[in-house]
Formats: structure tokens, C-alpha cells, sequence
């Protein structure tokens, strides 16, 4: 058996069987609705539950004073009318900046967008760039996808090399205990799902919390589909959908050794078939609407 980092074959998902070639991946809405939306707020959360996604993805980081936030970048640059690096503020300082309304040029693409008469633009959606919007913190999206109508998988990726380490996986564990999640019984539609592309991250998390599911993000992911599972959860792979069209045989070998897949970031329609062609259980993607119209037509 081969080990990468620390993390062996005892990553998985799920106890359900790998999905198997033309069956429609499930749908993760990366960072919400996010083509539509501002990423990581929850608006965009919002907007992907009610447009159907089967699950949505999420970034943490944590912050000075010990809180996970929903965030890709090291800095708030990016997404908020602020300036900083979020290891070094609190949540208040965090919470001063505004994280929607400013995406003018985002707003005005999607004005443009609905004017040509584009079906996945939705006028009402642009009018919430209107709204200043607070930092999400990963409680609040947590109780966004317990209290949804019906059973919704979040993704939770922890971003690796950072300045707290393996305090993040400490933080992210105490916090899915709060909820009640850390030590549920795998299921075949489990409420949340744990990745990284770091192996150290991911092993922790096996090691702290065995029945969390686990996907193994990027490169390395794909070597895993040699080696055999030595548990009764099939492990998960997750490539980049690059990295899919490069090296197609990848899910069916991770199939053939009970693992899943699931890829990133997939927003093009021959994509979407690339993956549903070849077995992939999960897809995220910035247009969790117009992926799902893929598999219905």
C-alpha cells in the first residue's frame, strides 16, 4: 500500500459504491453561486441551495482571535473593499469591510448578461450586489445547511501552508462537534465532506475524526487510484478538471479501488459530459443552475 504524506487509502467519502460511468455527478456549488454571486457570501450559499445544488463548497481560514471564516485568499484584498491578511485580524476587524456590494464590474456583467436575454442570469440576483455584505463565518454557513429543507453535503476545504498550521483542523473539528457532525456514521449523502491539497491536513483530520469523509485535492490525488482501500469507506480523489481532461483514466482506476471522485472547478458544458461520461460523483462548479440543466436535458 502506498502513503502519501502521512494520508494512506483510508480516505473516503462514503460507504456507497463509486458512481459508476453516465451517471449524473451531484452538483457543488464552488464558493455558492459564486458566477452569479459574490463567492463566500451567503447570498451565494443561499442562491445555490435554492437553485438545487446537491452541495456546496466553502474555503475556512482562521482568524487572529481563533474564528473560521469562509475565504480562498490569504488576504481580503480580492473580495472586499478592505485591505489585510485575515490570520492577523479579528473577526470584528473582518466584519467592517463589506464583501458584496462592491463588485460593481461583476454587477454590470451580469446587467449585460441579462440584456442579450442570457437564461442564467436572474435580475433579481443582480440587485443583491446592492447589498453590503459581512465576512461569512463558517458557523453561520453551517447552520444555513442544517436548517435547508432537505440533506445538503458541505465541503470544507482548509487552505495549507498557513500561519496557525494544524490549529486549523483542531478548530474546524471542535466546531463540527458543536454541530453535532464530527462522529456521525458515514452515509451515502453525508452533511459535510473535509479536503485539502495538503496530505498532513487530511490525515489529521482521519486521525482526529475517522468518520469525517475526506477528499484529497490536486495532483498527488490522482496516485492514490493505485492503491488499494483498507477500510470499509471508499477514498476519495480530486482532481482538477485540467487534470481530468490530461488523465481521463484516473476515475476509473480510482473506481476500480472503491473511490470516488470529485473535481474542480467545472463550468463548461463539455466538461460537464466529460465528467458525467466517466463516473465522477461531484462536480463543483461557479453555475450550480446551468450544470444541472446539462444532466436534465
Amino acid at each position: 500500500m502506498r502513503n502519501y504524506g502521512g494520508v494512506t487509502s483510508s480516505i473516503g467519502v462514503s460507504r456507497s459504491q463509486p458512481t459508476q460511468p453516465g451517471t449524473p455527478p451531484l452538483v457543488v456549488a464552488h464558493r455558492g453561486a459564486s458566477g452569479e454571486l459574490p463567492e463566500h457570501t451567503l447570498a451565494a450559499y443561499d442562491l445555490a441551495l435554492r437553485q438545487g445544488a446537491d452541495g456546496l463548497e466553502c474555503d475556512v481560514r482562521l482568524t487572529r482571535d481563533g474564528k473560521l471564516i469562509c475565504m480562498h485568499d490569504r488576504r481580503i484584498d480580492r473580495t472586499s473593499n478592505g485591505s489585510g491578511t485575515v490570520s492577523a485580524m479579528t473577526l470584528d476587524a473582518l466584519r467592517a469591510h463589506d464583501y458584496g456590494s462592491w463588485h460593481a464590474e461583476m454587477a454590470s456583467r451580469q446587467r449585460a448578461a441579462a440584456a442579450l436575454g442570457d437564461p442564467d442570469v436572474d435580475n433579481k440576483n443582480i440587485e443583491r450586489y446592492a447589498e453590503p455584505t459581512s465576512v461569512l463565518t463558517l458557523r453561520e454557513l453551517l447552520t444555513l445547511v442544517l436548517d435547508w429543507d432537505r440533506p445538503r453535503t458541505l465541503f470544507i476545504e482548509t487552505k495549507h501552508p498557513v500561519r496557525y498550521g494544524a490549529l486549523v483542523e483542531m478548530k474546524l473539528i471542535a466546531e463540527l462537534q458543536r454541530f453535532g457532525l464530527a462522529k456521525r456514521p458515514p452515509s451515502a449523502t453525508p452533511p459535510v465532506v473535509m479536503m485539502s491539497f495538503a496530505p498532513s491536513a487530511v490525515f489529521r483530520i482521519r486521525r482526529s475524526a475517522p468518520n469525517l469523509p475526506t477528499v484529497l485535492l490536486g495532483e498527488n490525488s490522482r496516485y492514490l487510484g493505485y492503491a488499494p482501500t483498507t477500510s470499509g469507506v471508499p477514498a476519495a480523489i480530486g482532481p482538477s478538471i485540467e487534470m481530468l481532461r490530461e488523465h481521463p483514466k484516473v476515475v476509473e482506476r480510482a473506481r476500480a479501488s472503491g473511490r470516488a471522485t470529485y473535481v474542480w472547478t467545472v463550468d463548461e458544458k463539455a466538461d460537464v459530459e466529460l465528467c458525467r461520461d466517466l463516473g465522477v460523483r461531484w462536480i463543483a462548479t461557479n453555475y450550480p443552475a446551468r450544470t444541472k440543466r446539462v444532466f436534465e436535458s
